[in-house]
């Protein structure tokens, strides 16, 4: 069954000094599935890399090593996305546009939700939205 990949996650599999059980059960997952996003996924995980090579944590051609590792993933960018849908997740749980998008796109499709977020965990259990363990 697919399931929806966060940039916390993905952030997480790129930085060796950040582990996390729900990363590890993500990749694993990803081994078998596919994983949905929406389009700010595409632009989160790569700010995310940009500001870990600008502080250091990382290095250029780390960077060009972990956006090859994704695109040898099965990760589909979710294009259906209902801003009307969105504004009013992010309203009713608190939650920024872009995390309130995650959730969406779990929404939609009826699938578990990856995501190091507290709040974006918080509002996925609240929406009946499955949470990858």
């Amino acid at each position: 069954m697919p399931f929806v990949l966060d940039a916390s996650v993905s952030g997480s599999w790129a930085l060796s000094d950040e582990t996390s059980a729900i990363a590890d059960a993500a990749a694993e997952r990803l081994k078998a599935d596919n994983a949905l996003v929406p389009h700010i996924w595409w632009y989160e995980v790569r700010n995310l890399l940009l500001i870990s090579e600008r502080r250091k944590r990382i290095t250029t051609s780390d960077i060009v090593v972990f956006l090859g590792f994704l695109s040898d993933h099965p990760i589909q960018i979710d294009q259906a996305e209902d801003e009307h849908i969105i504004l009013g997740l992010a309203r009713q749980h608190h939650l920024s546009f872009y995390d309130a998008a995650y959730l969406a796109v779990a929404l939609r499709h009826h699938v578990p939700l990856a995501t190091l977020d507290k709040n974006l965990r918080t509002a996925a259990l609240a929406t009946g939205v499955l949470l990858l363990t």
